[in-house]
């Protein structure tokens, strides 16, 4: 099986850091191709005081199993290491390791990407349209009907919007997103899971409570399920946010669920799961998942951060490529 790539994320941020050290501890599947900067990394390693051997990867050449394995852009040099701060270079720099990562698994060169973190307002420095991971690495795959996921070992919850206004989040709940959502999140569970059972939230209070806090849920929502219920995807809702959760984790009801804007998903995430929980795009057509926290300055390359979500962020890849 072809390599998973791993991209090396902002070198201001804890994502090289993160790599250096799970390689370091024998954490780091051997089959990986980290796709950033050799002279970022080698300068990291002896900040950390570890020693470590890296392959260059070139084109026709094979990875190294004993060795940590690099596609090197050559963005940054030793000088432009610069732990804990805005770099705008080293921003840039990682907007073009996921680019290349994105093109190579496009290409069938590796077996899909694994995202360390970017910082959103770096990036925009050099690039004021950048909005995040997600949107640029779909944009790249010419995909405009994708989704974000997030994985526990207990649920998986996907998203009608993510980064947008929360005014502009309830203009995006329309029947045909909600369809669309529901339909991506049965896709991708049904790869290793025969029937996934999905829940849909609705988006007012109470899930509408009969028409009392809008009509969203009955009008928009509820038309939504019905019409992919009769393809036989076990789907049901739209149920209040503030307990689908529970019955989904401590009664097994349900492999996933649909939330309709960013928070209402990630607020119990990120409780149930920070460390564990991995960021999963669905819709592409290559495998894309992600650790589920950001670049971190305040902690970066101080051997301070958990490396535990990057190795969860792998298996899910693997997971889906089906090793």
């Amino acid at each position: 099986m072809m390599p998973m790539a791993i991209t090396m994320g902002d070198a201001s941020g804890v994502g090289p850091e993160i790599i250096l050290r799970r390689y370091a501890a024998g954490d780091l599947d051997e089959n990986v191709l980290i796709y950033g900067d050799a002279e970022v990394l080698r300068a990291g390693s002896e900040l950390l005081d570890l020693s470590i051997e890296l392959n260059i990867v070139e084109k026709g050449s094979e990875i190294i199993l004993d060795r940590l394995n690099i596609i090197d852009l050559a963005r940054l040099d030793k000088k432009q290491l610069t732990p804990g701060l805005m770099n705008k270079l080293s921003a840039s720099a990682a907007r073009d390791y996921v680019e290349k990562a994105t093109l190579d698994s496009i290409d069938g060169i590796v077996s899909g990407v694994v995202t360390m973190p970017m910082n959103k307002e770096a990036t925009q420095m050099s690039d004021p349209s950048f909005i995040g991971h997600t949107e640029y690495i779909a944009e790249l795959c010419g995909t405009d009907n994708f989704s974000m996921m997030l994985t526990t070992k207990d649920v998986a919850v996907a998203h009608i919007s993510t980064h947008v206004s929360l005014a502009n989040a309830i203009r995006l709940v329309t029947r045909e997103r909600v369809t669309s959502v529901i339909e991506l999140t049965h896709e991708t569970l049904a790869r290793f899971i025969p029937s996934p059972r999905i829940a849909v939230c609705g988006l007012n209070p109470h899930a509408g409570e009969n028409g009392l806090f809008g009509d969203e849920d009955s009008k928009i929502i509820s038309l939504a399920i019905e019409s992919i219920k009769s393809t036989g995807v076990e789907v049901s809702g739209p149920f209040p946010a503030d307990t689908v959760f529970y019955q989904a984790i401590h009664n097994d009801r349900y492999d996933a669920i649909v939330c309709m804007y960013h928070d209402q998903g990630h607020g119990p995430m990120k409780l149930i799961g920070f460390e564990s929980a991995v960021n999963v795009t669905i819709g592409l057509p290559i495998i894309r998942t992600s650790v589920d926290h950001g670049t971190a300055f305040d902690i970066a390359w101080q051997g301070k951060a958990f490396t535990s979500s990057l190795g969860h962020a792998l298996d899910y890849a693997w997971k889906l490529a089906g090793r």
